[in-house]
């Protein structure tokens, strides 16, 4: 059992940075146990990886949420955009989160990422509309709009709300009705 003193338990949020950092440079899918602070911080790599986990769903959660905020019509499309820009954010966490949930280093490992994977598809169902918080298809449509939001992600920018529902201002004087009629 690690025993945190002060300091390991202040520099916990600097340490964490310095992981995603070093993840979003080498993009290799695994844990960066060799940063400096890792092992008076974190436990084991299970330690480690709960706290990148618990950092991808809370940047996907407001993304969503800002997403939804400017397109609350096609909450699917607005639900793929939101983890798409989070993959594109913190491309190293996912390529983690990835990495692990197909090849877990033991059987705790394993459940906790199937537990991590269940909420996040659960997440992305719900926010989507498509699933009730207790439905048990939400699995699958979550891991649907996970695949949608994974073909978004390739080779595309993050996707700021403003952009991505830009809003189409409403003609102001008769004319401009008009010529809007007629261009339509």
């Amino acid at each position: 059992m690690l025993t945190m003193t002060w300091t390991a338990y202040h520099n916990r949020g600097e340490t964490l940075r310095a992981v995603i950092a070093t993840s979003a440079v080498r993009r290799d899918g695994l844990l960066p146990m060799d940063v400096e602070g890792v092992a008076a911080t974190f436990r084991d790599e299970l330690d480690l990886l709960a706290a990148l986990t618990l950092k991808w769903h809370t940047r996907l959660s407001g993304h969503i949420e800002r997403m939804l905020a400017h397109q609350p019509m096609d909450l699917d499309e607005a639900v793929a955009i939101a983890w798409s820009n989070t993959a594109h954010e913190l491309p190293g966490i996912r390529l983690i989160i990835d990495h692990y949930r197909a090849h877990p280093v033991d059987d705790a490992m394993a459940t906790a990422m199937a537990a991590a994977t269940g909420k996040e598809h659960h997440l992305l169902a719900v926010m989507a509309g498509r699933s009730g918080i207790g439905a048990d298809a939400a699995a699958r449509v979550g891991a649907e709009i996970e695949e949608r939001a994974r073909a978004l992600h390739k080779g595309i920018p993050m996707l700021p709300a403003e952009e991505a529902y830009e809003e189409v201002a409403e003609p102001r004087t008769l004319l401009d009705r008009l010529r809007a009629v007629l261009a339509a």
